[in-house]
């Protein structure tokens, strides 16, 4: 893979953690609406926190794939 390549497999990386990171933080703030109001769908709630684990998971896959393996 050449450097050209390289670094435009990592820029679409960033972009789409930073998708996720923002989703995550749209659901996070949409968890607390409901919570906070008091209209507890208690399915809905607990989907939308397990999508928002799920988020996470992909978040931190992402990460790694970006993170250079340094080896001490």
């Amino acid at each position: 893979m050449n450097v050209s390549n390289r670094m435009d497999h990592l820029e679409v990386l960033k972009v789409k953690l930073e998708m996720l990171k923002r989703e995550h933080r749209d659901l996070d703030a949409a968890i607390e609406a409901m919570q906070e109001t008091g209209h507890l769908d208690a399915l809905r709630l607990q989907r939308m926190k397990k999508q928002k684990l799920a988020l996470k998971d992909r978040i931190a896959l992402l990460a790694d794939q970006i993170t250079p393996d340094i080896i001490a």
